[in-house]
């Protein structure tokens, strides 16, 4: 984790660089398995691509990317055990994909802050839990509630 906010500053702009390839990587996932539907092999390149992505976020107190993305992979993760990736789950996990680079584009560059409440968040993570067969989501047991934590606060 960064020491101060210089070194948060000059490690944002390689998170960026390294996010938007990693969401690269899971459009291409997700474009694959709306091809050939509950792929093992794409399912296990989403899962392990939101890993690295929340990880790297939590690295630099984004907490809102982080926890989102591991409330994704949290679903995911469970969809893949429990019932076919049918085209509405694919496109509500599209959404939240989306979301994530939104995310990612919104963050201020000096505070490291991102304005937007969980609203979004909580509302694509249930409709994607709806559509892999959770009615009631339910977050991971290790999992923080959303918040959007700055990295002055984390610091403290």
């Amino acid at each position: 984790m960064p020491n101060d906010r210089k070194e948060w500053a000059l490690r944002l702009p390689e998170f960026l660089v390294e996010a938007e390839t990693l969401l690269a990587k899971t459009e291409e996932c997700l474009s694959h398995l709306q091809l050939i539907s509950n792929d093992k092999d794409a399912i296990d390149c989403l899962l392990s691509t939101l890993l690295k992505l929340a990880n790297k976020a939590d690295a630099l107190a984004l907490a809102a990317v982080s926890e989102f993305s591991l409330h994704i992979h949290g679903l995911l993760n469970h969809a893949q055990n429990t019932m076919s990736l049918h085209d509405e789950a694919l496109s509500a996990l599209k959404d939240c994909l989306t979301l994530i680079a939104w995310q990612l584009e919104l963050i201020d560059q000096t505070t490291g802050q991102l304005s937007l409440d969980d609203s979004e968040q909580a509302t694509l993570i249930e409709a994607f839990a709806f559509q892999v067969g959770q009615s009631r989501f339910q977050p991971p047991v290790n999992a923080r509630p959303f918040t959007l934590v700055s990295y002055s606060e984390r610091q403290a």
